[in-house]
């Protein structure tokens, strides 16, 4: 007898029959396709509008002729040199596939029906899909109004009020996505400080190489001090890797022990765990994007403010803006003129769209466009 739809909802777990699955950014072929445009640009994703490394991708390029075998599961030469960047054991380090993987692995792990996971209003899409995909029970605490601390950032007072005897894991992200607003070293340094031993803290640094700000920390200088801590970086932002998807944790070798205990074999393939090494030597590639990156943001901005529309001040290679009006709409018009940004309406931004950095002539294209619609 065929099964409805409904049937099948059933027999899956609780925590997967009421998930939307995760929506990215909409490819610039599949706009292209439907709109029957040409020389489309997407600034939707965060990622790096000035490419990998070259070293990078010459090191992909020549593992592609192994791909016949399997990638070495451990990772041994990444870990290894990820460990002499962080001046840790390999012991401390977990490989992803993107550091998305790393988050779910977290969830995966530490979270049950009876445990809960606290994070911020507006916090990354992804802390509320693994922890419900994981049966966890969700805790999300009011961000800053603007009164006390940055409109839109996270309040580390109201989450620290939600911790419990049943709390397992708080995720933070620094800076924050779809935000771009950051907590400085002292405030959460004394956060995780004040944490009962039983709460794992995640410290989400996908955007740590583009932050300038004096004030902001390198948690992963913190781990000797803090063993219920956890930093994850990806390789998919600055690095210009995201189509390899490959990141990490770093964290109490306990931690990453059991992390590394439900990693799938093999998630981080060879191509990426070359590419990944070798954009590790590249740090004069990483300074230019950088560079470049902020010189972007101060094009936006300048365009923003000459537009008279406000915006939350970021640290990452992206910003914010409120267009004043539904941002899914604007989201849409700005598709006819090709230019493909992020709505943010599903993080209760309703007026806000998401752009990233793009390069010169991206950022001033989509300033016209986004006049003209509008206009």
């Amino acid at each position: 007898m065929p099964r409805s739809d409904k049937q099948f909802v059933e027999l899956a777990a609780p925590g997967v029959r009421a998930l939307q699955p995760y929506q990215p950014g909409k490819p610039v072929a599949e706009l292209e396709r439907e709109f029957g445009i040409r020389h489309a640009i997407k600034l939707a994703s965060n990622e790096n509008p000035f490419g990998p490394s070259p070293q990078a991708l010459a090191a992909g390029s020549a593992a592609m002729q192994g791909i016949a075998r399997y990638p070495e599961g451990s990772g041994h030469a990444l870990v290894a040199r990820l460990a002499r960047l962080h001046d840790v054991a390999p012991g401390n380090i977990t490989l992803g596939n993107g550091s998305n993987d790393v988050l779910d692995l977290v969830a995966r792990v530490f979270l049950t029906p009876e445990h809960e996971a606290v994070y911020s209003q507006f916090a990354f899409a992804v802390y509320p899909i693994s922890v419900q995909a994981a049966g966890g029970v969700a805790r999300v605490a009011a961000a800053h109004d603007g009164s006390r601390g940055p409109a839109y950032g996270h309040d580390l007072a109201a989450m620290h009020a939600l911790v419990n005897a049943r709390t397992r894991v708080i995720f933070i992200a620094n800076p924050n996505n779809p935000t771009g607003t950051w907590l400085p070293a002292a405030e959460l340094e004394d956060f995780i400080a004040s944490l009962p031993d039983h709460v794992l803290v995640v410290v989400d640094e996908a955007y740590f190489e583009y932050v300038e700000t004096p004030d902001y920390p390198d948690t992963s200088r913190w781990l000797d001090r803090y063993p219920n801590l956890i930093v994850t970086r990806t390789f998919s932002k600055a690095y210009g890797l995201a189509g390899l998807r490959v990141g990490y944790a770093l964290s109490h070798p306990a931690v990453a022990g059991l992390l590394n205990r439900v990693r799938q074999p093999f998630n981080v393939n060879m191509i990426a765990q070359a590419a990944a090494l070798a954009a590790l030597d590249d740090t004069q590639h990483l300074q230019d994007c950088v560079r470049r990156n902020r010189a972007g943001m101060q094009q936006l901005v300048a365009g923003f403010t000459a537009q008279r529309l406000p915006y939350i001040e970021s640290a990452g290679n992206f910003v914010a803006i409120d267009v004043g009006r539904p941002g899914p709409e604007v989201y849409q018009a700005l598709l006819q003129e090709g230019v493909i940004v992020r709505p943010v309406a599903n993080y209760t931004m309703p007026n806000h769209l998401r752009v990233t950095v793009g390069s010169t002539a991206e950022n001033t294209r989509f300033l016209a466009a986004l006049e003209k619609v509008l206009s």
